[in-house]
């Protein structure tokens, strides 16, 4: 299950869109029995969050937040953890799917290039 969840006040969205969207964007990764939460928030917030989390006094465009689960503990429909993004700094379709990658345990800064990688290929799938 998909759960979007809008914190600011800054730009209308239209949440079934983004939710349509993120289900189509794991079942493309291959955890399409996954679920996750999109949440968009504020520049303002998004800092604190930046600055709690990672120690970086400075907005980001998305962060994630994966759910530690045991093996036994991963069953379809479970969530994978959410996905922060600030709308002021988003291109939405795009950091859906990045944070999503990184949810399904890719990473960029120590992969070698295999996320970026399959994240323009998803693109190119979803239209993105």
């Amino acid at each position: 299950m998909i759960e979007v969840v809008n914190k600011q006040r800054r730009v209308a969205l239209d949440g079934e869109r983004w939710r349509g969207f993120a289900a189509a964007a794991l079942k493309k990764i291959g955890a399409g029995e996954q679920g996750a939460t999109v949440v968009f928030v504020s520049d303002r917030a998004m800092r604190g969050l930046n600055r709690k989390f990672r120690g970086r006094n400075a907005t980001t465009d998305v962060l994630s937040f994966p759910v530690e689960q045991a093996e036994f503990e991963r069953v379809a429909g479970a969530t994978l953890g959410d996905v922060v993004i600030s709308v002021e700094q988003a291109e939405i379709a795009q950091l859906i799917l990045h944070g999503l990658l990184h949810l399904c345990g890719y990473d960029h800064e120590t992969d070698g290039g295999e996320m970026n990688a399959l994240e323009l290929r998803l693109r190119r799938r979803l239209g993105v």
